[in-house]
């Protein structure tokens, strides 16, 4: 057992020893079988759900959100505020009293419309 332990402490020690000396030179875009799969010097495009998300900051919730006086007045937009869940739930509230929501056309009414699957209930 003591020799056991001895070993795998003297392993333990060469492989941090082994990885702190290593220079850090190697960086993901040397290495060729990951350039293969993700190459990380291509260009990122925005996707779909990114695009709809800064759409409707930019045209809906931005403009609603600054036309609310009694909000502008609560929330001075500071560089070194932090952002708290009240400031957020406050927008959401006068977001929501612009554009109310319709039931019908919610995502939770179109779950409860579709047909249970796997019920396995009998009547």
């Amino acid at each position: 057992m003591k020799r056991l332990i001895i070993k795998y402490s003297i392993s333990l020690s060469f492989l941090l020893c082994t990885a702190c000396s290593t220079s850090g030179e190697v960086s993901p875009s040397q290495n060729s079988a990951l350039n293969s799969i993700s190459n990380s010097s291509a260009k990122s495009d925005k996707g779909v759900i990114q695009n709809m998300l800064d759409n409707f900051l930019k045209e809906e919730w931005t403009p609603t959100v600054e036309s609310n006086k009694e909000i502008q007045k609560r929330y001075i937009e500071k560089e070194d505020k932090y952002f708290t869940l009240q400031e957020y739930m406050d927008k959401r509230e006068a977001y929501l009293k612009v554009h109310p929501s319709d039931h019908n056309n919610s995502n939770v009414h179109k779950l409860e419309m579709m047909p249970v699957i796997g019920n396995t209930k009998k009547r």
